[in-house]
């Protein structure tokens, strides 16, 4: 069979560790660093050096049972019953002698940072003991593989280990409850991606052993699961490490308009999506038949992720698809998201609470405002309180008139951010009183969030546009960008 995928010059194997000996030649960082790798399994260590020293010397000492240390200068018969060596001294003369009393001695050695001289190569290392992860790159880019691997931490879950040791408990049990092919193949996807894999992910192990021996009796029927999760403000990399798992776990998604497509993207490319969003003006599906679809698709056995954009317990109408399917009798968890806010003062490097000027915080839509009822939290706003202003472009003007009326000063700093997190994000500053008689949240179409409170004052804004340039334009959004 031909194939024009290129060769590696290095094939990837896992060697068993238990009982055997590694040999490690050196006394400086090179050899910490591969100690410390080896430590991360099984096996013994054999450390060849004159007197360990700082970093080593303690990890020798924490160690103490691991190692067997050889106070000498490194002679073949330290290759004794080893079954394979590390040349870390960091000097090229001594690394070349180890390398060739190790090949004479037929034990495989890597000369560390030397690849033309290594027989083998350490690779990344993903640990989720018993399942691990390695990434190689034949010793041409040791950095690219670290790379990769903080990839990778982020994609699988910190217990994922747990979750392997539970399924080799009922491996037995499956073998001979479930039929072969199809049937059990559907048994372990649903182990792994299913109640089983969301109890040990929470720490729950009697619930999922329960949820297994569950699993075993009721194979043949696959039961729905949706998760909320919050999307953040539009950035993928500000996704939690749970939203990208179930995100590669689940057959359908579910998303808000305003979730970005390259956060969608994390998903399975064969799992369904269903756009549902809202958007001003623009409703493509009603709440009710939001819930109605969310319903249909945990009664089919789907594992759904329903993705809302920033935190799905923050103006994200959650709770009434958490009721809907309550009454389904649907199983559901609910994933964190950054919040709009939080994205936004980072951004800003805006301190929302700063002692003696700001010690709480005040997260609203504003829409409750446009009444003749005063709401809590405007009190707050007068005594100090940073507001965080959901949704702003269209009520900001209204929040702020009615603050002044209030007695908020019309001096009171103000900062606003439209695409929070995301790199065509833009600011504008100023006070209270300019936003009050300016249009210039006319020419935002992107989520825009307000900040009103003298912590503003204290924010990066030097790239802010000023409300101040803004007011006698009463510009659109080409007004915003020659300001800009």
């Amino acid at each position: 069979m031909s194939s024009t995928a290129p060769l590696l010059s290095a094939f990837p194997l896992f060697m068993r560790t238990s009982g055997r000996v590694a040999l490690v030649v050196g006394n400086g960082a090179e050899a910490v660093n591969k100690a410390r790798l080896l430590l991360a399994s099984d096996v013994a260590i054999r450390l060849v050096a004159d007197a360990p020293e700082g970093d080593l010397a303690a990890l020798v000492a924490a160690n103490a049972g691991r190692f067997t240390h050889v106070a000498d200068r490194f002679h073949s018969a330290h290759l004794d019953g080893i079954a394979f060596a590390y040349a870390a001294s960091g000097e090229e003369a001594a690394d070349i002698a180890v390398v060739a009393a190790a090949r004479a001695a037929g034990v495989p050695v890597n000369a560390v940072d030397r690849p033309e001289l290594c027989d083998f190569y350490t690779p990344a290392l993903v640990n989720r003991a018993p399942v691990a992860v390695a990434i190689g790159t034949e010793g041409a880019g040791p950095v690219l593989g670290q790379t990769i691997r903080a990839e990778i931490e982020r994609m699988l879950a910190p217990n994922l280990g747990r979750l392997a040791d539970m399924a080799r408990l009922y491996r037995k049990a499956a073998e001979a409850l479930v039929p072969r092919g199809e049937p059990r193949r559907r048994f372990w996807r649903a182990f792994f991606s299913g109640e089983v894999a969301a109890d040990v992910a929470r720490g729950e192990l009697p619930l999922a052993r329960r949820a297994a021996t569950r699993l075993l009796k009721t194979h043949e029927t696959r039961r729905g699961h949706v998760a909320l999760v919050g999307a953040g403000p539009g950035a993928a990399d500000l996704l939690t490490l749970r939203a990208q798992r179930l995100l590669l776990e689940a057959d359908v998604i579910v998303h808000d308009a305003l979730v970005g497509g390259d956060v969608i993207a994390l998903g399975r490319r064969d799992a369904e999506r269903i756009a549902v969003g809202k958007r001003k003006g623009a409703h493509s599906a009603s709440q009710d038949e939001i819930n109605a679809i969310l319903v249909r698709l945990g009664r089919e056995g789907k594992r759904v992720v329903r993705l809302k954009g920033g935190d799905p317990m923050t103006f994200g109408r959650a709770f009434e698809e958490l009721e809907a399917l309550r009454g389904a009798g649907i199983s559901f968890e609910i994933v964190p998201g950054v919040t709009s806010a939080s994205a936004a003062a980072a951004d800003m490097a805006l301190p929302m609470t700063l002692r003696g000027v700001a010690s709480s915080i005040v997260f609203t839509t504003g829409h409750d405002l446009k009444g003749g009822a005063i709401p809590d939290w405007a009190g707050l706003a007068l005594k100090g309180a940073t507001v965080g202003l959901y949704m702003g472009r269209s009520v900001a003007t209204t929040v702020a008139e009615r603050l002044i009326g209030l007695g908020l000063s019309p001096k009171t700093p103000v900062a606003i951010i439209e695409n929070a997190s995301l790199i065509r994000r833009r600011i504008l500053s100023g006070t209270l009183g300019q936003l009050s008689v300016s249009s210039a949240l006319d020419g935002l179409d992107g989520p825009t969030l307000v900040f009103i409170g003298k912590a503003c004052a204290k924010a990066d804004l030097a790239q802010a546009i000023p409300l101040s340039t803004l007011r006698a334009a009463k510009p659109g959004r080409a007004a915003l960008e020659s300001a800009a």
